[in-house]
């Protein structure tokens, strides 16, 4: 049997359309996504509380937590909060009317446990101390 060689116009067609085709979601964008928009903190996922109207997300990194609260239906503008507080610390606080999320707030959390608590349109959640 035969091996038949791939026709050098189809290999230059690819080559030349799949950077075109990746550049052109740079310029257009990525949907809107939920992990897109918990993006935002740096370290690894480390409690997602839900709630009636979206979830609370908290990050940790080595010596540092991070926490956003995102909305479950993305739309209209609402009052949303979001807080995280390292134990013995200040508490940190976003709150305002937003359409996807609030925050990210970010704290030293080297060695120290935190507690955060995110609310949307009157409806909360709140974690109690974690990551001790």
């Amino acid at each position: 049997m035969a091996v038949r060689p791939f026709p050098a116009r189809l290999l230059l067609a690819r080559l030349l359309f799949l950077p075109l085709l990746a550049g052109l979601g740079l310029v257009l964008g990525a949907p809107a996504t939920a992990a897109g928009v918990a993006s935002v903190c740096s370290g690894r996922p480390a409690k997602t509380v839900p709630f009636a109207t979206g979830e609370l997300r908290v990050y940790k990194s080595r010596a540092h937590a991070c926490a956003v609260t995102v909305a479950k239906k993305p739309g209209k503008r609402r009052a949303m909060s979001v807080t995280l507080q390292p134990r013995g610390g200040r508490v940190v606080s976003d709150s305002g009317s937003y359409t996807k999320m609030a925050g990210p707030v970010t704290v030293n959390a080297l060695n120290r446990c935190v507690r955060a608590t995110g609310s949307i349109a009157g409806k909360s959640v709140s974690t109690g101390w974690i990551l001790c």
